[in-house]
């Protein structure tokens, strides 16, 4: 049983929306747009769910009230470029068709590469990959400093699956760590490494100071950025899945994650869902229908309090900008199926469904026969 093993307990009140007696929450992402002091919105949950559409969907919501927006993607495996049907780079470019809308897809491993394999450049590289997700820190730290230079009004994240996301909003502790243990190698071996620069003719190259500064610095601004995150105002996380138990139960997880680090979440949006009514005679989507619904009804026992907005599964890929924005309506009203089960409407598309399957039918039984008579 799902229940047996899934929890609320340890989500604290105070990051969970505040709901008024007998008021349910909006479901769609309207708050996002209307709370205009937010800066940072994460857009997480497990592989496969939908998250590059749905991040690329809120950002040009935001955009639409904002007076510029940027959207990262920080999965290795990036999609934007796919969503957008528009080629981005490490570097913020205009969505074409907006004049507020920047995208840029950045790989903290890639990053590192920059790094580059002589110098102080290359010192610190070598010297920081002892330490496990140091790298990773660092590069974030790094693109954290850029996007904090460009002063963009609000900054989408569109993260990779679950555990990536996770080990992302560990990355202050992680450089927390890693400055440690730079500063005991500075007080164990600061004055060999000194002794070795001047050794070979580096000069002030590989100088603890300059190393240990640059460290600091990157420390700073992820500290800074930290609080932030933090900061229910400023920051929240979107969480993306789908009516599955496996996608429910990583949910649950990393809300109860994001609790632990003191991160906002009030949104959930459960993506690829069949609605009754669009099932028509199929006993598959009967099936399916029914199972989903037993989710989608445990995602409204779990999140009572949450903004959960449902979307459509389509029968096409939402690709580019147009098919973007006009998926982005579902995002802002809840969808609503063309047809009503027992209307006039309903019935007349179910005979002409039945119709045509029973003339292809009768084509491949006609095909069939032929087929006989010849052999």
């Amino acid at each position: 049983m799902v229940m047996t093993i899934l929890s609320v307990v340890g989500r604290p009140t105070a990051l969970l929306a505040v709901v008024q007696a007998g008021d349910m929450p909006d479901p769609s992402v309207r708050n996002l747009l209307d709370q205009d002091t937010l800066k940072w919105v994460f857009v997480g949950g497990k592989g496969g769910v939908g998250k590059t559409t749905c991040s690329s969907i809120v950002s040009i919501l935001l955009a639409s009230v904002r007076s510029s927006v940027l959207v990262i993607s920080t999965d290795p495996a990036h999609n934007l470029s796919d969503a957008f049907q528009q080629r981005f780079t490490k570097f913020p470019t205009l969505v074409k068709g907006f004049s507020n809308l920047y995208a840029m897809e950045i790989d903290p491993k890639v990053e590192n590469d920059d790094f580059g394999n002589e110098g102080m450049e290359g010192f610190i590289s070598e010297l920081t990959n002892a330490i496990p997700g140091v790298d990773e820190a660092m590069s974030f730290a790094e693109m954290l400093k850029l996007v904090q230079t460009m002063d963009y009004s609000v900054v989408v994240f569109d993260t990779a699956p679950t555990g990536h996301t996770l080990r992302l909003l560990q990355f202050p502790a992680t450089l927390e760590k890693g400055l440690e243990k730079m500063m005991d190698l500075k007080n164990r071996f600061g004055g060999l490494i000194n002794q070795a620069t001047r050794l070979f003719g580096l000069g002030d190259e590989l100088n603890e100071d300059a190393m240990l500064g640059r460290i600091e610095g990157m420390k700073d601004v992820i500290e800074q950025v930290n609080r932030q995150f933090k900061d229910p105002d400023l920051t929240t996380f979107v969480c993306v899945c789908i009516p599955e138990f496996l996608s429910l139960y990583e949910t649950e997880r990393l809300v109860q994650e994001l609790a632990k680090f003191e991160i906002d979440a009030h949104n959930i949006i459960i993506n690829q869902v069949i609605f009754d009514e669009e099932a028509v005679e199929s006993k598959l989507l009967k099936a399916r229908v029914k199972m989903q619904q037993k989710y989608v009804d445990q995602f409204h026992m779990l999140y009572d309090d949450f903004n959960i907005t449902k979307l459509p599964l389509l029968p096409e890929e939402v690709c580019g900008v147009q098919a973007l924005q006009n998926f982005s309506k579902h995002f802002l009203a809840p969808y609503t199926p063309t047809l009503k089960r027992g209307s006039v409407e309903e019935l007349e598309e179910r005979v002409s469904t039945l119709k045509s399957s029973l003339q292809i039918a009768e084509a491949e039984l006609d095909r069939v026969r032929k087929g006989k008579q010849v052999a």
